[in-house]
């Protein structure tokens, strides 16, 4: 086969790939979770398999541990969580209230002073921007939890995707084995080892920052509510779980809680240095502690390429499109690599000609 004829092999699959997304993106959501799941727990059925246990035995002891873990949370967490947004909801109105009179005392004071005669227009759009962006999140929030769709999509995600993870990791290691076996032979070699820079990456990257964000949404979360903010609990689990995407859960997270902070504490200006002083210290902890261990710095996913694949599949498929985000991203980076040094390697990049003025002197 040609080199034409294997690029447009690829970009035609890439679009089916693309248009399957967008045409089944409403049913996809469980189904890609579980393989998620199969894919992050398989390393652990390995490891209970040299242990001496069968795959199957490995595979329902994983399920039944990850069943056990959710529904605990459910019981314990999500109940309280649930009742932390309803209250942030109804008191981010009051929140908004006295984040503008706050502005407005800084107007009137040696802030004004410095910002001279546009002092009131620049009180008057910070008003605005609070009203508007409060109006936002509050739509958000209550569309998120009244809307009876997306309450039946978390259940069917806690209902199905255990199911589909636990089929997919019981046949994990043969479904690999097969797939190797319809490689072309010219191209195994080749193939298997891109295979395995983007299983690197993508393990790497998905389960060290999956790491990262959970212990992150902790330290935010106990830190927030040792010192007394409310909603704490909410904000804190926020930050970390967008903490996936780079610097948009520290940004959230940190805005959030130093607003709701300066409302409720204002002017004890002690308890909002100690809630800025708990993000500085969860981004000192993730920064030098757990970014370097567990995701480290060798996986190849520049941030940029990163918020541009979330945002791009996010659009064109929502949570669906951001779950296939960053695998597709770290394989397009792998191949990216792969044919650049293709084409170093290649006699065209090598050769000398006369639009080199170098090479026409040699």
């Amino acid at each position: 086969m040609s080199l034409t004829k294997q690029v447009q092999f690829w970009i035609a699959a890439l679009a089916v790939f693309i248009a399957f997304l967008y045409v089944f993106s409403d049913v996809l959501l469980p189904f890609v979770s579980g393989m998620a799941l199969a894919y992050l727990l398989d390393p652990l059925a390995d490891r209970l398999e040299r242990l001496g246990l069968t795959r199957p035995l490995a595979t329902l002891a994983i399920v039944i541990g990850l069943i056990v873990g959710l529904t605990v949370i459910l019981i314990l967490v999500v109940p309280l969580l649930v009742n932390q947004i309803g209250g942030f909801v109804d008191r981010l109105p009051y929140y908004v209230t006295r984040l503008q009179a706050f502005g407005s005392r800084a107007m009137d004071g040696r802030l004004g002073q410095l910002v001279g005669s546009n002092a009131k227009d620049l009180e008057a759009q910070l008003g605005s921007f609070l009203s508007q962006g409060a109006g936002w999140i509050t739509r958000v929030l209550q569309s998120i939890w009244n809307g009876g769709q997306a309450i039946m999509s978390i259940l069917t995600l806690l209902v199905i995707a255990p199911v589909v993870a636990f089929y997919l990791l019981l046949d994990w290691d043969r479904m690999v084995d097969k797939i190797d076996s319809w490689l072309p032979l010219r191209h195994r070699e080749t193939i298997r080892g891109l295979a395995r820079d983007m299983n690197a990456v993508v393990a790497g990257f998905v389960r060290g920052q999956i790491s990262v964000c959970l212990a992150m949404g902790i330290f935010y979360a106990t830190g927030l509510t040792l010192v007394g903010l409310n909603f704490g609990l909410f904000i804190g689990l926020l930050a970390g779980i967008l903490g996936f995407i780079p610097f948009v859960g520290f940004g959230v997270g940190l805005i959030a809680s130093v607003g709701v902070a300066i409302a409720q504490f204002w002017p004890e200006w002690q308890w909002i240095l100690a809630v800025l002083a708990v993000f500085f210290a969860g981004q000192m902890l993730e920064g030098y502690v757990l970014q370097p261990n567990w995701v480290g710095r060798s996986v190849g996913l520049h941030p940029v390429w990163l918020l541009f694949s979330l945002f791009a599949f996010g659009s064109m498929a929502g949570f669906v499109g951001m779950l296939v985000a960053v695998p597709v991203a770290a394989s397009v980076g792998v191949l990216a690599r792969f044919a650049l040094e293709q084409y170093l390697a290649s006699p065209f990049y090598a050769a000398s000609g006369s639009d080199d003025p170098d090479g026409a002197s040699a």
